[in-house]
């Protein structure tokens, strides 16, 4: 159940009228009152003599008993309250009964107060009501509203419980403005997939992934088709911005604008800012990335960007809750950027993800200044090196981030559940399941290329393989060679011992990761891990380094494990 406090007004008549009549799309079908403030009022959806004036005039006689100086200027309160679709149908009389508690847990009409404001609630549709009341009490004072749609939804969580409807996870205060029923009906007259607002939202978080100062920002907005207008002050410096869909106007045919900060807190102009003034201690994510060769292009990007969030997870076990916080704004960033760069065949599930981990992105925790700046690094490159190839070492380590970033949103989920941040939470859980499906869909290829790669490993190195796996991890050991992806893990295994890594060590930070049991596939989780920990090619067919026991290295071409002779030399 979604209550939601509407924009205050001064026409009483005006909101009736809209109330009774049928609507912009016949939507409103039998309008009539379910209660009101005294259970005489005049309804003109059932009663013939009544009039929409005769109902306005009595819920404004408190109003009008005042002086005109005393008289507020927007007096009259709007409340609609919506039921889901998959809950049951509800009567007359529960609805009435919902609309009672809902003024009184506001401070319309507290229980036993004979004095409070007038209301009235219609019901012009099977799913929700709307109730309008006037802000002036019959004693001739205003009523106590302070937090009434807060209130609101605390109400509603309880009336859930008691009448077996849909139960929602309680908000924060940081969410998003949801789009009117005004903008909803509209992007349904013209068959648009989601209101302005929400495509507006989505665009103006993937053009700022990555931004480093405002020019680049306004240019992506462009580049993306928005109508973008600047507010400047007298003195010339810019204060915020505004953006709107080419074709998304008024009745007077002109642009409906919305400022970033109606789009959601996090994208006001002052908000955005702050990435770009982004500094703090990041070294050792910093140290990691300079490691090892070079990786061009996209698949550098990639594996960056799968460091960065590996360093993240670290932070989210031992961390403060303002780092936490940093890095799971940050993430936020990653998925926008990620999104925005994606293969065809990826591209909508990692568009869902980034949209519904947006409302895991804030809460009332503070993040700490500087912390994301790795994360944010790394989404930066990701948009430079623009959009991807889906097959070679380009979609091998698209899967190997892939798979990084739903460990990273699922521990970020843990951390909100913990913290009682419910909507984050959810949001969080079903962002990661779109992770899930976007790295089956990534992984199909490379993992076919690695299962394939254990054809040329002789039976004793395989049976070596697993041995590492018996000593690093026995209580998971059974598990692991069962699964199909235990010949891509043994690849890797030859692969890092071939260039001349100690393969028990790589296996016992690969799984110093409690998400390990959220995993459907353990062996294919830690066959990237081991692949980018030992800076190894997530295809296994590129250039690889032989680390020899000098400062010296040698580059070989192919998969090292079919070498013996550079095996040799490795050791």
């Amino acid at each position: 159940m979604i209550p939601c406090v509407q924009k205050r007004g001064s026409r009483t008549v005006g909101l009736i009228f809209y109330l009774y009549e049928p609507g912009r799309c016949e939507e409103h079908t039998d309008p009539h009152l379910v209660a009101d403030w005294d259970a005489f009022a005049p309804d003109p959806g059932r009663h013939p003599d009544a009039t929409y004036a005769d109902l306005a005039q009595l819920l404004d006689q408190p109003v009008d008993a005042l002086s005109p100086s005393r008289r507020p200027d927007q007096h009259v309160w709007h409340l609609s309250v919506r039921a889901a679709p998959e809950d049951p149908h509800l009567t007359d009389e529960q609805w009435a009964d919902i609309a009672r508690r809902m003024v009184a847990a506001t401070g319309i009409a507290p229980t036993g107060d004979d004095s409070a404001c007038r209301w009235a609630a219609v019901r012009h549709a099977d799913d929700h009501i709307h109730i309008i009341a006037t802000l002036v009490r019959e004693d001739g004072r205003r009523p106590r509203l302070n937090n009434d749609a807060a209130r609101a939804q605390a109400e509603a969580r309880l009336l859930e419980a008691e009448y077996g409807l849909r139960q929602l996870n309680p908000g924060d205060g940081t969410a998003a403005k949801r789009p009117t029923s005004a903008e909803r009906h509209k992007a349904e007259r013209e068959n648009r997939p989601q209101a302005p607002r929400e495509e507006l939202r989505e665009t103006v978080r993937h053009a700022a992934a990555g931004t480093v100062n405002e020019t680049e920002f306004f240019d992506r907005l462009t580049a993306a088709g928005l109508l973008v207008h600047q507010r400047t002050a007298p003195s010339g410096d810019l204060l915020g911005y505004k953006v709107a869909l080419p074709d998304d106007r008024n009745h007077d045919g002109e642009p409906v604008f919305y400022a970033g900060s109606t789009l959601a807190p996090d994208l006001s102009l002052p908000k955005i800012r702050k990435r770009w003034t982004t500094s703090g201690p990041e070294g050792s994510t910093d140290a990691d990335t300079a490691a090892g060769p070079r990786w061009p292009g996209a698949a550098g990007a990639r594996r960056h960007a799968t460091t960065a969030m590996w360093q993240a997870l670290l932070v989210i076990d031992h961390g403060t809750d303002e780092q936490i916080a940093a890095r799971i704004a940050g993430a936020g960033e990653v998925l926008d950027a990620l999104a925005t760069t994606s293969a065809a065949p990826t591209r909508h599930e990692l568009r869902r993800a980034a949209f519904l981990f947006e409302r895991a992105t804030r809460s009332h925790t503070q993040a700490a200044h500087g912390h994301d700046r790795a994360l944010r690094q790394a989404a930066r490159e990701l948009v430079r090196s623009g959009p991807v190839l889906g097959h070679g070492e380009d979609g091998a380590t698209t899967a190997m981030v892939i798979d990084m970033a739903f460990f990273l949103i699922t521990a970020a989920a843990h951390w909100h559940a913990r913290k009682n941040h419910a909507q984050q939470a959810a949001a969080g859980r079903q962002s990661a399941e779109h992770l899930r499906n976007a790295y089956w869909t990534a992984a199909q290829q490379p993992m076919a290329a690695l299962h394939q790669r254990v054809q040329q490993l002789t039976q004793s190195r395989l049976q070596r393989q697993a041995a590492h796996i018996h000593m690093a991890v026995p209580e998971l050991a059974g598990q692991i060679l069962a699964e199909p992806g235990w010949h891509a893990l043994a690849a890797a295994l030859a692969d890092a011992e071939g260039v001349g890594h100690d393969p028990m060590l790589l296996l016992h930070e690969a799984t110093a990761r409690r998400e390990l049991d959220t995993a459907d596939s353990v062996s294919d989780v830690l066959a990237w891990r081991l692949r980018r920990a030992a800076d190894l090619p997530a295809d296994g067919q590129q250039k690889l380094v032989v680390r020899r026991a000098g400062s010296s290295t040698q580059h070989v071409t192919g998969p090292v494990a079919d070498r013996p002779q550079e095996r040799r030399k490795a050791r």
